[in-house]
């Protein structure tokens, strides 16, 4: 399988045109570069967009942990972005990425793996690896 591109420099325009909310977060959505597949949304500071920028490997801001999280330091998950967009408005991100393994904390490929059919909550993927396998529970 080929090299996906390496990710642009951090660009000073681009931080300046991303228009962070209140508590200084843009929503970002993660979708796998060739596939086009959805796997995740979380939410980046303006360090964590820096960084993903100049590093090419993702970095989010953990709400929870009130701490930037760089994707897969405990699971060994990695995302490796490819390319970094942002929406009309200015205040969403989509991150083309490269993902290593897989993207939710569950062990599924995806975080999107439940559905609204027929009046019920249906799990529609199945997890690939054990959460326990992730993080050495």
């Amino acid at each position: 399988m080929p090299e996906p591109p390496a990710p642009p420099a951090a660009n000073p325009a681009f931080l300046e045109a991303v228009r962070f909310d209140t508590r200084g977060l843009v929503a970002a959505v993660a979708q796998q570069h060739d596939s086009g597949e959805v796997l995740m949304l979380a939410w980046m500071n303006r360090d964590a967009v820096a960084e993903t920028l100049e590093t090419g490997r993702v970095c989010y801001w953990s709400r929870s942990r009130g701490a930037l999280w760089r994707k897969g330091e405990t699971s060994g998950q990695v995302q490796r972005l490819v390319e970094m967009r942002l929406d009309c408005d200015g205040d969403a991100l989509l991150l083309l990425v490269d993902q290593s393994g897989v993207a939710c904390h569950t062990g599924r490929r995806s975080c999107f793996y439940q559905a609204a059919r027929h009046g019920e909550l249906v799990e529609i993927a199945a997890p690939a690896v054990s959460p326990a396998a992730l993080y050495g529970r």
